[in-house]
């Protein structure tokens, strides 16, 4: 098989995209040095990912609370892996050992918390698929971040996709993703992954070690009004559902204006944000004076560029703006003909 037709048979099974990156790029390309999240590590025959991705539906984003948003990231990421899993099932048969990387499993012998053996956000950046934003989710430009990845290793080598060098994110002078952040946890490029786990984990990890361990040394009645709370609740759900233990807080999701999807359904329920403040645009205006008088910057210095895009922004997303109104126009022209 080649590139082509593993692209195909993936977008047959149901994927919404597919790209392909080399896995020795990948190995000479880690996110982070330090930390090294590499196919080599995973296994050593690996010589291609394919890596896929499955849209959140876009309507969960118009809904009144979080809880649509966070039920379909549940039945999202099983039906990817559903695919991902027929993919390596039909490689195989062709001679191809491959299998589904663990995309949402901890490594616990390399950074604390949450830290998988790959990182999908840069696999499918070099696979060609998006680039970062300013909170560093992947953006793509049919679904901007309102995605999830996942990754096929395969023994097969097929020809790689090339990464974009056009920076999808419109970056410093858009900042919404930064106005809609609750706990302000967005950076230049990069993320407070403690900050942003308090409203995208509320019944994760942390939460439920910070609720054990003031359980353990409470008394016995204590103990007994604590296991009536909310957060005791919270835990079962997310044992049972993972809704509530990951991806709770889909705000920077929600506002971020790049992909089509956004420009026909979030447009119009997103455009103001409620968690904008006087400081938070403060914040975003001194990113943008740092990046235009070139000081350095962790989330763009010359290593981590490569995954933001080395040509800068240069109006992907108003082209595409541009094309989706004058589709409209024309959709609207034949239904006034009576032809749509």
């Amino acid at each position: 098989m080649d590139a082509a037709q593993v692209k195909a048979l993936t977008k047959e099974l149901g994927a919404d995209l597919v790209g392909i990156a080399s896995a020795a790029t990948l190995n000479a390309f880690p996110p982070d040095p330090r930390w090294p999240q590499t196919p080599d590590r995973v296994s050593p025959h690996c010589k291609s990912v394919i890596v896929i991705v499955s849209r959140i539906p876009v309507a969960a984003f118009r809904a009144k609370s979080n809880i649509p948003v966070q039920y379909l990231d549940m039945l999202v990421l099983r039906r990817m892996d559903r695919i991902a899993h027929k993919l390596t099932e039909h490689l195989e048969r062709e001679g191809h050992p491959s299998f589904v990387t663990a995309a949402q499993e901890t490594d616990w012998n390399m950074k604390k918390a949450s830290y998988g053996r790959l990182s999908t956000r840069h696999m499918g950046i070099e696979a060609g698929l998006g680039t970062f934003g300013l909170e560093v989710n992947i953006l793509t430009p049919e679904f901007g971040p309102r995605l999830y990845l996942t990754g096929v290793l395969t023994e097969l080598e097929l020809e790689p996709d090339a990464p974009m060098t056009e920076q999808v994110c419109i970056g410093e002078s858009c900042s919404r993703c930064l106005h809609a952040c609750p706990t302000d946890a967005v950076l230049h490029f990069g993320i407070d992954k403690r900050n942003c786990a308090i409203e995208a984990q509320e019944f994760g990890y942390m939460t439920a070690t910070q609720f054990f361990d003031g359980y353990i040394d409470a008394s016995p009645a204590k103990k007994k009004e604590m296991l009536k709370a909310r957060d005791v609740f919270g835990f079962w759900q997310g044992l049972l559902r993972v809704v509530g233990s990951f991806g709770d807080c889909p705000r920077c999701l929600a506002v971020c204006p790049v992909g089509n999807d956004y420009h026909a359904h979030l447009a119009d329920v997103q455009k103001k944000i409620p968690e904008k403040t006087p400081e938070k645009v403060a914040k975003a205006k001194a990113f943008k004076k740092a990046r235009v008088d070139g000081d350095p910057v962790t989330g763009l210095d010359d290593w981590n560029i490569r995954w933001v895009g080395t040509d800068g922004y240069q109006g992907i997303v108003a082209r595409q703006l541009q094309e989706f109104k004058k589709a409209q126009a024309e959709r609207a022209g034949m239904d006034e003909d009576g032809e749509g």
